[in-house]
């Protein structure tokens, strides 16, 4: 039916698939002159590489003497190289990508064929210091709670004494007599004092927290393909999920000249979701900490007297939907917190403001306006200056762009320090009175600058990016299209990309790439030097296109609301509306055929978008998405769907309402998934096949959290082709994976 309604768009073909291999072939690598990375030397220069036409090129900025140069004569050190290793050595493609810095900038380090090698600069010196051998790395899998009872002993700051758990509780050593003391006496494996124990600075009092811990959940899977035996093994992972016990905290007060214990009343952190960040003042007067209540509408800074264990609050941030700790907590005790520097949206923006720390009371709204704060960048006590990052503030601007300012304390000096129109990215200096930074668009090339951090002024330009090749390779910019939301004024954004061989006068299919995750926002904002898989897609004969609606972040609190206690909203009105609105401009994109996928929380609502809103969506692949928010991380669902858990959870799975399916539905999951649980999908299917609902499902064997790999990238192209195209697509098994699909390898 498909394809005698569109006779003409016999795209999909084999053709097709080869154009979209060449395309990623003459792209990857072909960005030239754009650094990836900054680092700044012990001696307050920079470095960074980039790639030319020549290959691999290593650079070095002094900015006070503004220079630049190569880091080293690469060629000569590509013979000194091939003939201490007696292999040859290409001069623009060296062994190594990294390099460290002696202390005076006087050599440089790096390690090429097992080795670690050492070449001065000014002097040409050239000599191997020794093998190389790699540091354990940690592997620390984050689901794992820490061990609260390690019996390591922490050291007093004039390391006269240590502290330590022992049997449950808490002790003290004299480093000179040997002599123990205990300091408490009710620990037990039941309910124990933690050996994460803080002194403080006096060294005259501890604090550590007495824990009643929780039951840990565990969840399951089998590594069906080990690399290791051929037989599979039986996994499991530490998992907290909704509803779950947490452990109970309650920090305890140690005076070390009276051995007397003082408990902290926990009538200001009694439901706790979590308590973090205990800090002893610089005067040993007291000690802070945060406490998050469960359920994420009531997050608080405690101060405790060190001398009587009273506690008083001294910032409280309430809300009727939730407190994002998790993206925009931001804090800066001024003057051994004399101050605060505190960011809040309890105007309904993210901005900061100056707290009395004696007091608690608002002291000063530092940043004010229709625009957010993104990042605290750096705070000095002295000049009561900050340097912050922020999106918005300019209107005839993406209100994504993050640009950078300074501000006094009292909120006057506002500075910007970029202003081009366009995506910035600063890495300053250790000491900073500069920072590089490399601003972009998705149809602008990146160019990168040394700034002076006091007014912002360029003090030289390092590099301005070439696209040239990309250009040669027929690749088409993206489009950045805006449109109004469900309410009919706030904007929203998003990008279009067409393939290289588009034709207007033609109708395609749309696909829309979607992460919902109301953490962040995610429709590219800089060049897309290495996210060509959208590009890819488009070549085989589609429209694709990404959108931030509302329920995602780095808007306004209300724009961002839209997500609570309903993740599967997921913006969908609002992208919708965009998408018809982008048709009524331009008439190439069919409608009438629509796809959509997602990986993790996309891949909960590309399944969502068949479910809640069949008229529009035609066909998705979803990859290990959470399907059910019940069934994933704790942290991240409770966060946005709330506590305790009630039947809203219920009405926005993908599993209760799997009997809705109406349209194609491809499900890809990773065997062993310990970020989203595979059971979350398994479920899925479950309810589909009682359903009697036809859909596919490929199990990756051996890999985790992932949007597929090669072969996952593979399946999802083939699978909009079928359903969207109404083409067959290649057969794989006789031609071979020369052009099956590049795949993110993820």
């Amino acid at each position: 039916m498909l394809l005698s309604k569109y006779p003409a768009l016999a795209q999909g073909k084999l053709e097709d698939y080869k154009r979209s291999a060449a395309l990623k072939e003459n792209l990857q690598n072909k960005l030239y002159n754009a650094p990836g990375a900054v680092f700044w030397t012990p001696g307050q220069k920079l470095w960074y590489l980039i790639r030319t036409a020549r290959g691999r090129e290593f650079v070095v900025v002094d900015p006070k003497k503004q220079t630049r140069q190569p880091v080293f004569d690469q060629e000569q050190l590509a013979r000194k190289l091939t003939e201490a290793t007696g292999k040859k050595i290409d001069p623009f493609n060296l062994p190594f990508t990294s390099i460290t810095f002696g202390k005076d900038d006087e050599d440089v380090e790096f390690v090429a064929e097992g080795a670690i090698w050492q070449y001065a600069t000014g002097s040409f010196a050239f000599r191997k210091k020794g093998p190389f051998r790699a540091e354990p790395t940690d592997r620390r899998y984050w689901g794992n709670s820490r061990d609260e009872l390690d019996e390591k002993p922490v050291f007093s700051p004039d390391s006269t004494q240590t502290a330590y758990i022992k049997n449950y509780n808490l002790y003290v050593r004299s480093e000179k007599t040997k002599q123990e003391i205990q300091l408490s006496f009710d620990g037990s494996e039941g309910e124990y004092y933690s050996a994460y124990i803080q002194w403080s600075p006096d060294g005259k009092k501890l604090v550590t927290n007495k824990i009643r811990p929780n039951k840990k959940h565990l969840i399951y899977f089998v590594r069906s393909s080990p690399e290791d035996q051929l037989q599979p093994k039986l996994e499991s992972r530490e998992y907290l999920k909704p509803g779950d016990a947490l452990p109970i905290r309650r920090p305890q007060l140690f005076l070390l000249d009276s051995k007397k214990q003082i408990p902290v009343d926990d009538a200001l952190f009694n439901q706790q979701f979590s308590l973090s960040r205990l800090e002893w003042r610089k005067d040993s007067r007291a000690f802070t900490f945060e406490y998050n209540q469960r359920g994420h509408q009531i997050y608080r800074v405690l101060e405790v007297n060190a001398q009587t264990g009273a506690i008083r609050p001294l910032i409280e941030e309430r809300s009727n939907t939730f407190i994002d700790y998790s993206g925009k907590r931001s804090r800066h005790d001024a003057n051994d917190g004399q101050e605060i520097i505190w960011a809040s949206e309890r105007d309904g923006w993210n901005h900061l403001y100056l707290i009395d720390g004696v007091t608690g009371k608002v002291k000063k709204q530092i940043t004010k306006g229709e625009w957010v704060v993104r990042n605290l960048v750096h705070v000095d006590d002295k000049t009561r200056t900050i340097w912050f990052a922020a999106s918005g503030r300019n209107p005839d601007q993406d209100p994504y762009f993050v640009q950078y300012y300074k501000v006094n304390f009292d909120g006057s000096g506002l500075t910007a320090l970029t202003t081009e129109n366009a995506n910035h990215t600063a890495t300053f200096s250790p000491d900073y009175q500069y920072f590089v930074d490399s601003y972009s668009r998705v149809d602008l090339p990146p160019v990168t600058v040394l700034r002076s951090t006091a007014d912002g002024r360029v003090l030289m330009e390092l590099e301005k990016a070439d696209h040239s090749e990309w250009q040669k390779a027929g690749w088409k910019a993206p489009e950045v299209f805006v449109s109004k939301g469900r309410d009919g004024k706030t904007d929203i954004w998003g990008v279009i990309i067409r393939p290289t061989n588009f034709d207007p006068a033609k109708k395609y299919p749309v696909i829309e790439n979607i992460y919902a995750g109301p953490h962040g926002s995610f429709v590219p904002k800089s060049f897309m030097t290495n996210n060509l898989s959208m590009h890819e897609l488009a070549e085989l004969g589609f429209i694709v296109v990404q959108i931030d609606g509302m329920g995602t972040s780095n808007r306004s609190k209300a724009f961002q609301d839209v997500c609570w206690k309903n993740l599967k909203d997921a913006g969908f009105p609002d992208r919708i509306l965009w998408m018809q609105a982008a048709a009524r401009k331009y008439s190439s994109l069919d409608l009438d055929r629509v796809g959509i996928y997602g990986t993790s929380a996309g891949g909960q609502s590309s399944t969502g978008a068949l479910l809640f809103h069949p008229e529009f969506y035609k066909t998705a692949v979803s990859s290990c998405g959470c399907h059910d928010n019940r069934m994933d991380k704790m942290w991240w669902n409770e966060q946005w769907m709330g506590y305790p858990i009630g039947p809203h959870y219920d009405e926005c799975s993908n599993v209760t309402n799997a009997h809705k399916l109406q349209g194609n539905l491809l499900l890809l999951v990773g065997e062993v998934d310990d970020n989203v649980d595979p059971a979350s999908t398994y479920q899925l299917a479950n309810a589909l096949i009682k359903a009697n609902k036809d859909f596919e499902l490929v199990t990756l064997p051996g890999m985790g959290h992932t949007s597929g790999g090669d072969f996952g990238e593979r399946k999802r192209r083939d699978f909009f082709v079928k359903h969207l195209l109404g083409v067959d697509p290649p057969n794989w098994n006789q031609i071979g994976k020369e052009v099956a699909g590049s795949g993110t390898g993820k």
